[in-house]
């Protein structure tokens, strides 16, 4: 039978940390419940000593998913150790994930410490957590930046002090396929120890090689891969969990390994994760994108209806996209309705299921046909949005080649009608503006951008905008088959996240293995 690879996913934690991309408690429990429907192995819930939101999410998911590991990151401090684990302790399988610096670059500039400081905290918080827990992982940051024999002492200390799993990270995406191997391969001969654990890999992608290193990992023995939904994380971001499921599954030939994912629900995962941070696939991205199964060229065309496999090394069902994506019209009732959000991998609440229900039968006496993106903006618009200060009661806006564009708005303000009338340069500036005068927003847009969720003329718009006010930056969505409606209720949708998060205090402490 084949080796099984360990999929870790980090897209809670690391994911997380791409600007824009912070989630909200009821939208990790949320994503994670769709992780555990996936397969993963390994949930990284979060980093509980960096905030106490962070804290309270990782200790509810670890309460509610019961199926993979539950894993809370800590620095080599016991103060982050003692906080994670009473994040994880109730999970079913609860696992510490204790990380420290070991290039000499992180260690003096960042750390201000010794060699010696660190392999003694290393060896110490390994044996102090060990103590709580048995299922302990260590991490190396900046490890393909180390000193390989520096490296070797370290693991030796942490798996003689009782670390089960060692990751050895490409933190800032700087090693290739090649380099990675080698470096592997040596520690696995320099340190023996590591024939008795799990060897994990965290690959980011700057220079856009993370899969392929990771590749390049699992064919030198590593058995763990740590990875994200859609490839999300810090700066360029992570490994795509879909681009390395695939890769094994497609080219078992050469890669004799398997892994516990349920691939058909890659691309649901992939597009709740769309749905609750704001963050757009690119249309070329393999495996989940936009153009991933389409073709255009008359030959490619061709060679597609007389057989598939001419220009298609998988098929879209094979992770959960459907090749039909037309499913419910106006006529369409309650159980039609509840399928198809189970095959779309949601599971909802009664009162959640009614609220979305009502809005599909809006949506569907504005448009023909509803599809599956139609009805995970809905989701996104009903069940997964935070409780909101600001709310959207009437908007209304004219323009036009001889008129002044104007935008008269009425809101909600924390329970309060608000109403006001503005103009600006176009019919969005002027609701905008006009919103952040009721609002007295003083955030600067960042970025503006209007999509068709499906094709047609009556097709839902999603607007997506990206606000900053001093260091914190949200991410608000709105969808409506008007596009001036859609741009404000993402706006607002932003307005309340900014909120929300300027009660909470300050932007969470950013470290990463």
């Amino acid at each position: 039978m084949a080796e099984r690879i360990f999929i870790f996913d980090t897209t809670l934690r690391d994911g997380e940390q791409s600007p824009g991309a912070s989630m909200n408690i009821d939208e990790k429990i949320t994503m994670a419940r769709q992780l555990e429907r996936l397969g993963v192995d390994v949930i990284e819930a979060g980093f509980p000593a960096a905030s106490d939101g962070d804290f309270e999410a990782v200790k509810q998911v670890a309460a509610e998913v019961r199926g993979p590991e539950i894993a809370a990151l800590a620095r080599t401090s016991k103060e982050d150790i003692d906080r994670a684990w009473e994040a994880v302790k109730e999970a079913a399988s609860p696992r510490l994930h204790i990380f420290v610096a070991t290039s000499d670059l992180h260690i003096e500039k960042k750390l201000g410490k010794t060699r010696d400081q660190v392999l003694r905290d290393a060896r110490e918080t390994v044996r102090y957590a060990r103590a709580l827990v048995d299922n302990i992982e260590f991490s190396a940051e900046d490890a393909t930046r180390s000193d390989p024999d520096y490296m070797a002492q370290v693991f030796k200390a942490v798996i003689e002090e009782g670390a089960r799993i060692i990751n050895i990270p490409d933190t800032v995406g700087y090693t290739v396929p090649q380099e990675y191997s080698d470096l592997i391969a040596r520690l696995r001969k320099s340190v023996p120890e590591l024939e008795k654990v799990v060897i994990s890999v965290h690959c980011h992608n700057d220079l856009g090689l993370a899969v392929a290193n990771s590749m390049a990992a699992i064919l030198a023995g590593a058995r763990q891969v740590e990875c994200t939904i859609n490839g999300i994380g810090e700066r360029a971001g992570n490994a795509s969990l879909e681009e390395i499921v695939m890769a094994l599954r497609t080219r078992h030939d050469i890669l004799p390994y398997r892994t516990n994912i349920n691939t058909e629900q890659i691309y649901p995962s992939s597009r709740m994760l769309v749905s609750i941070t704001g963050i757009p696939v690119q249309p070329n991205k393999a495996i989940i994108g936009e153009n991933a199964f389409s073709h255009e060229a008359g030959i490619h065309q061709d060679g597609v209806l007389k057989e598939k496999r001419t220009y298609e090394i998988m098929t879209p069902e094979s992770i959960g996209r459907a090749s039909n994506k037309l499913v419910l019209g106006k006529h369409s009732g309650r159980h039609a309705f509840r399928d198809r959000l189970t095959k779309l991998g949601f599971e909802l609440a009664e009162d959640e299921f009614n609220r979305v229900f009502k809005r599909f039968k809006q949506i569907a006496d504005q448009k023909k046909d509803v599809f599956d993106e139609d009805i995970e903006e809905m989701i996104a618009e009903e069940v997964l949005r935070i409780p909101d200060t600001f709310v959207l009661r009437h908007l209304n806006v004219t323009s036009g080649t001889e008129l002044i564009p104007t935008a008269s708005v009425e809101m909600e303000v924390s329970g309060v009608v608000v109403k006001k009338a503005g103009f600006g340069d176009g019919p969005v500036d002027a609701a905008f503006k006009t919103i952040a005068g009721i609002t007295k927003d003083k955030s600067q847009l960042l970025r503006y951008q209007v999509n068709a969720v499906t094709g047609g003329t009556d097709a839902q718009g999603v607007a997506s905008v990206r606000l900053q006010e001093g260091e914190i930056q949200v991410v608000g969505r709105g969808a409506n088959t008007d596009v001036i409606v859609a741009s404000a209720m993402a706006y607002i949708n932003a307005l309340n996240k900014l909120e929300r998060r300027k009660r909470a205090g300050t932007e969470f402490k950013r470290n990463t293995p």
